[in-house]
């Protein structure tokens, strides 16, 4: 203690500083000024988007980027429950978030006296999606309390941790506390694990590695492991773009029957911090994917080592741990090649041709956008091409393609998503790829973007409606209904916010529009519409 004394929000400011805070994301209200008291003398920027849930997605995409949490300030009651989706969505990609919010004072909680914003139980509720959810009933706890947080956030799987802070804590005089950041806690296999690991790695005739965005920080090395071993990598959606032009990488969902088959046929597989759930392993629900007899699992969080696939080999560690102790392990030496590249090179052209010539014209868009913008951040929402893409496409680089269509799923997490990642890397091209219906779910984001100066460029997908749904309806025999809401001019709704914006006639100009809206600083807008734009799709 220093003996100066601080308000619990300047001293929350110092904590957040101290942890490497250099953004926060938040709308701020009477509920929650208090913390706002130290923010206008500190080093932090604010962003304010139009909603929570905005906040939320930014705040997602931004982690995603950056590496580090993404942290929300929002009021008390509806500020929470409006971000709540983002929440979840970060629970279920493992993306580290902290929000922190409000809460009425501590002599009301649990009364149920119509105060403002009140909830019969505030944290109790936002504890069901939260990897640590607490009350700061005491003020003299809050350097106690942020530190467990980090520590959370940076240790085991991420996720989304909350803080409330009860109104008449906040404005509360503490002595300043030792700012202190919290160390992360990364969990390491023992030797006996590992070496066994290895033994079966030296063996392996046709081995193949899993990839998802738990493997991602390790990519490095298990691009090594992947080369000593002679092993195609397969990547989950959150791992795209981590082994880009490699000649062992297959960029593919292993829905897919070509994937799959490569997996089935292998002698051995490792899977590096993927949770192998439906929207990866199996989006079509056709139970499909192969029984596993040798696989070595690697994650960080014991929970997802019970579910599953059962593996001959659990370990518990983080991807950088457990990847470097196996390049150890296993040595220099030299082994019989696997075929490896050609298996790659295979399954990449058994895959696209997999696919419908629809979703190959999707995933040829992509490809522009990725050729044209060298670096290029794609941040998705679901739409048709996002969903192509998904199942196959190389990105150009780590974290180059994310999205809200696998896991929780939700609509509208594009936008503000894209202006969390333009905020994280203000230097590298992102491009929001958004349809017609999920934009209008975040449609004020744009104005949000504008505010912070975020170069994004919204590529919208306008196909009039929820094609996928509608076709979903058709396909099962049901009449379509609800499917069509029908959609503003974005080019006028571009312009009422003071957006440069082009429609396109055919795809082909896509190229030179996304560099010519490259040299624009802050956001800008393209439309494709599925039908008048010539070449959109096959």
């Amino acid at each position: 203690m220093s003996g100066e004394l601080k308000t619990v929000g300047e001293t929350l400011i110092d904590l957040l500083e101290v942890n490497g805070v250099d953004v926060v994301f938040g709308i701020p209200g009477v509920h929650t000024v208090e913390l706002y008291r130290g923010l206008a003398a500190s080093n932090i920027r604010h962003v304010t988007p139009r909603h929570e849930q905005g906040a939320g997605f930014m705040a997602d995409g931004y982690a995603r980027v950056s590496g580090k949490p993404g942290v929300c300030l929002v009021i008390t009651g509806p500020g929470l429950t409006n971000i709540i989706t983002p929440m979840a969505q970060a629970y279920q990609d493992s993306v580290p978030m902290l929000v922190i919010s409000g809460v009425n004072a501590r002599a009301t909680l649990g009364h149920g006296r119509g105060r403002l914003h009140e909830l019969p139980d505030q944290r109790g509720m936002i504890a069901t999606l939260a990897l640590m959810s607490h009350t700061l009933h005491e003020p003299e706890d809050l350097a106690d309390v942020m530190e467990r947080a980090f520590a959370i956030l940076r240790s085991g799987r991420p996720g989304p941790v909350h803080i409330e802070i009860p109104i008449d804590v906040m404005s509360a005089r503490i002595e300043a506390p030792r700012l202190r950041h919290a160390a992360p806690l990364r969990p390491r296999a023992d030797m006996g694990t590992i070496n066994e690991a290895a033994s079966r790695c030296l063996a392996a005739k046709r081995p193949v590695i899993l990839v998802g965005g738990g493997g991602v920080p390790a990519a490095g090395d298990i691009r090594t492991l992947a080369e000593r071993l002679d092993a195609p990598l397969v990547t989950t959606t959150n791992a795209r773009g981590a082994f880009a032009g490699h000649p062992l990488s297959v960029p593919a969902s292993p829905s897919l029957k070509s994937v799959r088959k490569l997996i089935a046929d292998a002698d051995l597989v490792l899977a590096f911090g993927t949770q192998m759930g439906q929207t990866d392993y199996d989006m079509y629900a056709d139970g499909g994917f192969p029984e596993l007899h040798n696989l070595i699992r690697i994650d960080i969080d014991a929970a997802q080592l019970a579910r599953g696939p059962q593996a001959a080999i659990s370990i518990l560690a983080s991807a950088e741990n457990a990847v470097a102790d196996l390049l150890a392990a296993i040595g220099t030496g030299n082994r019989p090649e696997a075929g490896g590249a050609a298996r790659a090179e295979g399954v990449r052209s058994a895959t696209l041709a997999e696919l419908t010539p629809k979703m190959r014209a999707e995933i040829g868009i992509l490809d522009k956008v990725r050729d044209a913008l060298p670096g290029a951040i794609i941040v998705g929402d679901s739409t048709q091409a996002v969903y192509a893409g998904n199942l196959y496409y190389e990105a150009g680089r780590p974290h180059g393609w994310f999205n809200a269509a696998t896991g929780y799923g939700a609509l509208g997490y594009g936008p503000p998503a894209a202006i969390g990642a333009a905020i994280a890397e203000p230097e590298a091209p992102v491009v929001c790829l958004t349809g017609d219906g999920g934009l209008q779910f975040t449609l004020a984001e744009i104005g949000s973007a504008r505010d912070a100066g975020a170069n994004v460029i919204f590529l919208v997908w306008n196909n009039d409606g929820y094609q996928e749904i509608e076709t979903y309806m058709v396909e099962n025999g049901i009449e379509p209904e609800g499917v069509r809401p029908s959609a503003p001019d974005f080019l006028k709704i571009a312009e009422a916010f003071g957006l440069p914006a082009q429609r396109l006639a055919h795809v082909d100009e896509l190229p030179a529009a996304l560099r010519k809206f490259r040299q624009h600083k802050g956001p800008s807008l393209i439309e494709i519409h599925q039908t008048k734009t010539a070449g959109a799709t096959a």
